[in-house]
C-alpha cells in the first residue's frame, strides 16, 4: 500500500487531539516538532560522537513523529502537505536548476 502525503496527514490528524484555538495548536506543534528534532540530532550526535551504533529503526520513528508535528501544524494553518511539499520542491528547482551545485549554493540571489 501506498500512503500519499494527504492521506497521511488525514490520518494523522486522527491522534491530534484539540488543543483550542489557532496560537495554542501553533505553539504546540512548534515545541512538539523542536522536541523531536532534538532527539533525532541527540541519536546522530551520539552515534558520530559518543561510539553509539546509529539505530535505524529508532531513527526512523523520530522522523514519523517529526513528519506527524509538521502535518498537524501544516493543517493549523490551512495547508496540505502535498502543498507543502510541491512548495519546496519548486522551491529548490528554481534554486538548483541543474540540481545541487556548491557554488550556486554560495552565491544564491535567493
Amino acid at each position: 500500500m501506498t500512503l500519499n502525503l494527504n492521506d497521511y496527514q488525514q490520518l494523522a490528524l486522527r491522534t491530534a487531539g484539540h488543543h483550542g484555538d489557532f496560537e495554542r495548536t501553533l505553539m504546540y506543534t512548534t515545541l512538539g516538532l523542536n522536541g523531536e528534532v532534538g532527539e533525532t540530532a541527540e541519536m546522530v550526535k551520539k552515534a558520530f560522537y559518543h561510539g553509539h551504533e546509529l539505530d535505524r529503526d529508532k531513527l526512523k520513528k523520530e522522523l514519523g513523529d517529526v513528519l506527524w508535528y509538521v502535518a498537524v501544524m501544516a493543517d493549523a494553518l490551512g495547508m496540505s502537505l502535498e502543498e507543502v511539499a510541491q512548495e519546496n520542491i519548486d522551491k529548490l528547482a528554481r534554486r538548483y536548476p541543474e540540481g545541487f551545485s556548491s557554488e550556486r549554493s554560495r552565491n544564491r540571489v535567493e
